[in-house]
């Protein structure tokens, strides 16, 4: 296990091999990175641990650079486990290039169907019981889809935790996806209303630049194709605390000041393509609808809930907008097929991705007995208007679990736990010892 030195850190990598099917653990097996952070000085102490889960699906863990953000609150208590999910960062990957060695699109399928929450929560348990032994417990932070996984893990294997802490990510447990994008839309639309209140001349912007879309081919650096439904996704920027004034930076620079033809700028493609790429989490896209796909839920098919839905609200129309001379929404968290079109890495998943969207029978994720009385301590950062996660159904999850605690709040966005600077977290490991 090689270690190494940041500052005012210790790091250990480990690797785990993993069934990729938990169910028959005798076979393939796949390998799973996690990253241990402890401060330094504390390398020899018997410190409880805490597992971070990120945000996604298919977000690898931090990269820490010393006692930076929330980490550094987190290791004055704890030894830390910054875990790559299973086919993201270091853990065995599941992207373009590996995905084909699998076989047709129908197996690339078939193996996917592995790396939702409930796989892995029960490599967690596999971890939790390497690292910490049978009887061992620790603690749990999960950020946005990491909550989900919390969730799951509260569910199926509370045995394992001590205390959880969850920022931005409690999931509706009973909502079907369609359900989940109806509520989506309008958080969405009040979001781009408000970047266009606060910044008014952005609403000529984007027109202009849907007009410009229209009317020619562009294609990013990189070769993907910036079709106007690609370009409105740029909304996803609005749900992070600084991201209305990054996108209001991206729009100044959007055309080339000075010269005969209305054209983009190189610097405005460079950052539209690093902000719309795939290619670093295609997780995220493949695997996107089905973290909502439950069999007690619904057994048919997400089937790509977030295009079907999105026809319900003409608003987001972007010719409509331009023909009745009103603002044009933007989208935000939300996977369309045309991506599998226009994004380079992902048009090589685009049949994997149409067969998981037409996937039946998706093993519940929740159990609410369980959660209903549960004796887990947990505490919840709820952001009174989160764009990606419900508020209101967040809020109905907490009185559906026991014991939990809710800190709702509108001081930050849906990356509080990122920004805070330490502060959320601290909030909700007072919270749980009873300190607030």
């Amino acid at each position: 296990m090689p270690t190494y030195r940041h500052p005012g850190t210790i790091i250990t990598d480990h690797t785990f091999p993993v069934p990729l099917d938990h169910t028959d653990p005798a076979g393939e097996h796949i390998e799973v990175y996690a990253r241990e952070v402890v401060a330094a000085g504390k390398e020899h102490e018997a410190l409880p641990w805490l597992l971070f889960l990120q945000g996604g699906p298919g977000g690898r863990s931090p990269r820490p650079v010393g006692r930076d953000g929330w980490l550094d609150r987190a290791l004055d208590d704890y030894r830390v486990l910054l875990l790559d999910q299973r086919g993201t960062g270091r853990s065995t990957p599941a992207d373009r290039h590996t995905l084909p060695l699998r076989g047709d699109a129908t197996e690339q399928a078939r193996y996917l169907t592995h790396f939702r929450a409930d796989s892995i929560v029960r490599d967690c348990e596999l971890i939790r019981r390497n690292l910490l032994g049978e009887d061992g417990r620790w603690s749990l932070l999960g950020q946005s889809y990491g909550g989900f996984c919390t969730l799951t893990y509260l569910s199926y294997a509370p045995q394992g935790i001590r205390e959880a802490f969850v920022t931005g990510g409690l999931p509706a447990l009973r909502s079907t996806p369609q359900e989940v994008y109806r509520a989506a839309y309008p958080r969405v639309q009040r979001k781009v209303e408000a970047h266009y209140a606060r910044y008014p001349e952005d609403v000529g912007t984007v027109r202009a630049l849907v007009r410009h879309l229209r009317e020619r081919e562009v294609r990013l650096p990189g070769g993907g194709l910036l079709s106007v439904e690609a370009f409105q996704a740029i909304g996803m920027l609005l749900g992070t605390g600084s991201g209305s004034h990054t996108l209001h930076y991206l729009l100044e620079d959007a055309f080339l000041p000075g010269v005969s033809t209305d054209r983009l700028s190189d610097s405005f493609l460079v950052e539209v393509e690093r902000q719309l790429s795939y290619a670093g989490r295609p997780l995220f896209t493949v695997l996107h609808e089905s973290i909502y796909g439950q069999r007690s839920v619904t057994p048919e098919a997400t089937g790509w809930a977030a295009e079907a839905v999105r026809a319900e609200f003409g608003q987001f129309n972007a010719d409509r907008a331009l023909a009745e001379n009103r603002p044009v929404l933007l989208t935000g968290e939300m996977i369309y097929p045309g991506m599998f079109v226009d994004d380079p890495a992902l048009a090589p998943l685009r049949e994997t991705a149409e067969l998981l969207a037409r996937h039946t029978d998706w093993p519940d994720l929740y159990d609410p007995q369980q959660l209903a009385r549960n004796e887990v301590p947990v505490a919840a950062a709820v952001y009174h208007d989160d764009m990606y996660v419900d508020t209101d159904g967040s809020l109905a999850t907490a009185r559906s679990v026991r014991g939990l605690r809710t800190w709702v709040t509108n001081e930050y966005e849906h990356d509080g736990l990122r920004v805070s600077g330490g502060r959320v977290l601290d909030r909700l490991i007072r919270m749980v010892r009873g300190e607030v």
